[in-house]
C-alpha cells in the first residue's frame, strides 16, 4: 500500500523512516524532506488561529511522477508523512485518513511508554510492526 512511512518531529528532523523498497532509500528520505515545505505552507494558511487544528489531515501534498505524497499534523506538530505509489489508483481518501489514524494510535501508544524520551527517535518494536504491516498491505 504504502512505500514510505515517515514521522517527523515539531522541529522538522525525523524521528522515524521507513521505506520499502529500501535500495530507493535515500530517494524517498528527499521526498520526505522536501513534502515539509508543503506541510508548513498548508499549516500556515490555516490562519491565526492554527493552535485550534480540527482537522489533522492535511490530503495529498503533492504528486510526483512515480509517487504520491500525503500529509498529517497531530495537535503538538508532530508530522506524518505517507509516500504511496502512484500506480495504486483504487487507493481512496478514505483508506489514506485511516492509515494516517492507525499511525497517529500507534505513535500515542509508543508515546505512552515511560522509558521513551519524547524528541527521540522511536525505536519501538510494536510501532515498527504496524509500520511494516502498512508497507506490505497489498
Amino acid at each position: 500500500m504504502a512505500a514510505c512511512v515517515a514521522v517527523i518531529a515539531k522541529e522538522n528532523y525525523p524521528l522515524f523512516i521507513k521505506t520499502i523498497p529500501t535500495e530507493n532509500e535515500l530517494k524517498f528520505y528527499y521526498t520526505v524532506h522536501t513534502s515539509l515545505d508543503v506541510v508548513e505552507e498548508k499549516i500556515s494558511s490555516l490562519g491565526k488561529n492554527a493552535n485550534d487544528l480540527r482537522e489533522l489531515y492535511l490530503g495529498l501534498l503533492y504528486p510526483t511522477e512515480d509517487y504520491k505524497v500525503y500529509g498529517y499534523v497531530t495537535n503538538t506538530r508532530v508530522k506524518f508523512v505517507v509516500v504511496v505509489d502512484s500506480s495504486n489508483a483504487s487507493l481512496r481518501d478514505n483508506e489514506i485518513r485511516t492509515m494516517f489514524k492507525k499511525l497517529h494510535n500507534a505513535y500515542v501508544d509508543m508515546l505512552c511508554n515511560p522509558f521513551y524520551k519524547p524528541g527521540d527517535n522511536i525505536t519501538s518494536k510494536s510501532f515498527d510492526n504496524i509500520v511494516v504491516g502498512m508497507l506490505q498491505q497489498d
